[in-house]
C-alpha cells in the first residue's frame, strides 16, 4: 500500500482590515490524508430512507440490539437506544470494578452500529471497536470503552459523554443507558440433568456468572432493586411512536429493561407502539430449549401489563408457527412473519431483510411472507 500523497494547504487567510470581517477558511478535510476513499453504501429499492422517519425507541444491549440499530436506520433518523448496564466480564468488567462507572461495552457497540456511512464514520467506528492485545493491563480493551470513560470523567456526566461520542461518528440517532447505576443480574438457573451437581436450581450473581452456568434461566432479578432510570431514556419511551424490544440475549438483554420501574411505567403508558423481535435460536446457558413462544410468554411474568402490537418472526425457524401466533394473541399483537435471518443460515439477522420487516410492522403490512 503507497502512502497518500500530501496536498498544499490552504491559501493563508488575507490579513483583516477595520472595514471587513476576517475571513475564515474552512479546515480541510483530512480524509483524502488518510488514503480513504468513498464508498457505495446505498440500498436496494424495496427500503426507503425517509427524510425523517418516526421516532423510534430500541430497548436491548450487545449483538442483538446491534442488529436492530443497523436495521432501523434505514427507516428512521429520530433513533434513540436504550442500552443494558448490567455486563460485569472483559474489558467493561475491569473499567467497571476499577473506576466504578457503567459498563461502557454494550453502548460502545449501540454507537458503532449508529455511526455515519461516509469515512469519518466508518473510521471511527473501527477505532471504537479496536481492542488492544498485549501481555499486560490493556489485553483486551477496547478503544471505544476507555474513550467512553475518559468523556464521562471529563465531562461528569455519562448522557452528556455518549452524545459527544455521537457527535465524533455522526450517529444517526441517540445512545442512552437504561439506568443512571450500573446494575447486577442475579438469575435462577434450572440445572441440566447431566449437571454434577444434578437436577435442580442455582441461584447466581453477575451477568458473566450466570451466562457460563449450563443450563436455562428461570428468572432474574436486579440489583439494586428498583434503580433509577436516565430521564433522557424515559422521555424517549413517552414520545416515540414505535418501541422495540428485542432480539438479543433475553435474560440480559432484553427482560432487565421491564425490571427498571420508570421504564417499565413508560412503556405501559406510551402512546407508541410495541415491536417484539423474536431471538432466532435458543441461547445455549441461558434459553435451552426454550421455543420462539416460549420466549415470548416468559415476559409475562416480569412485566404483566406489558402490551405487544407486532411480534417479528423467521418462520424458517419457529418450531410452532400457531403456538407463537397464540402467545402473540395474548399480548394483544399479531405475528408477522418474516425472513429475517442472514443467507447463510446461521443465526444472525441480516440488517436490510430485518430494515423490511420493520417497514412492513409500522406501515401494517402484515402479510405473511415465506410461512
Amino acid at each position: 500500500m503507497t502512502e497518500p500523497t500530501a496536498r498544499p494547504g490552504p491559501a493563508e487567510d488575507p490579513e483583516p482590515t477595520f472595514t471587513h470581517e476576517p475571513t475564515t477558511t474552512a479546515k480541510p478535510d483530512p480524509r483524502p490524508l488518510l488514503g480513504l476513499q468513498p464508498l457505495d453504501r446505498g440500498l436496494p429499492a424495496t427500503v426507503h430512507r425517509p427524510p425523517m422517519g418516526p421516532p423510534v425507541v430500541a430497548l436491548g444491549g450487545g449483538h442483538g440490539l446491534a442488529a436492530t440499530l443497523k436495521a432501523l436506520r434505514h427507516l428512521t433518523k429520530q433513533l434513540t437506544a436504550v442500552v443494558t448496564v448490567a455486563d460485569d466480564g472483559g474489558s467493561s468488567g475491569k473499567l467497571r470494578g476499577e473506576l466504578g462507572v457503567l459498563p461502557p461495552g454494550d453502548l460502545r457497540m449501540a454507537l458503532s452500529a449508529l455511526c455515519d456511512d461516509g469515512d469519518w464514520g466508518l473510521l471511527w467506528r473501527d477505532v471504537l471497536q479496536h481492542r488492544f492485545h498485549s501481555a499486560g493491563e490493556l489485553d483486551n480493551h477496547a478503544v471505544g470503552n476507555l474513550l467512553i470513560v475518559a468523556l464521562w470523567e471529563l465531562l461528569g456526566d455519562t448522557v452528556a459523554g455518549l452524545d459527544m461520542v455521537g457527535r465524533l461518528l455522526g450517529i444517526q440517532g441517540r445512545v442512552l443507558p437504561m439506568s443512571a447505576v450500573p446494575l447486577e443480574i442475579e438469575g435462577d438457573v434450572k440445572l441440566p440433568d447431566c449437571h454434577p451437581d444434578g437436577p435442580g436450581f442455582r441461584t447466581l450473581r453477575g451477568q458473566s456468572t450466570v451466562a457460563l452456568e449450563p443450563g436455562r434461566i428461570e428468572q432474574i432479578r436486579l440489583f439494586p432493586q428498583a434503580p433509577p432510570a436516565v430521564p433522557e431514556a424515559v422521555e424517549a419511551v413517552r414520545e416515540a411512536e414505535w418501541v422495540v424490544l428485542g432480539p438479543g440475549s433475553w435474560y440480559s438483554s432484553v427482560v432487565p429493561h421491564l425490571l427498571v420501574p420508570e421504564l417499565a411505567a413508560a412503556l405501559h403508558e406510551t402512546k407508541a407502539r410495541r415491536a417484539l423481535t423474536v431471538n432466532l435460536s435458543a441461547q445455549e446457558g441461558e434459553t435451552d430449549g426454550m421455543t420462539a413462544a416460549d420466549h415470548v410468554r416468559s415476559l409475562r411474568e416480569d412485566a404483566p401489563e406489558l402490551r405487544l402490537d407486532v411480534v417479528i418472526a423467521d418462520p424458517s425457524v419457529v418450531e410452532d408457527l400457531d403456538d407463537l401466533t397464540d402467545a402473540a394473541e395474548a399480548f394483544g399483537a399479531r405475528v408477522l412473519f418474516r425472513q429475517v435471518r442472514v443467507g447463510d443460515g446461521t443465526p444472525r439477522h441480516d440488517p436490510l431483510r430485518l430494515a423490511a420487516a420493520y417497514r412492513d410492522a409500522f406501515e401494517g403490512t402484515m402479510g405473511d411472507v415465506g410461512r
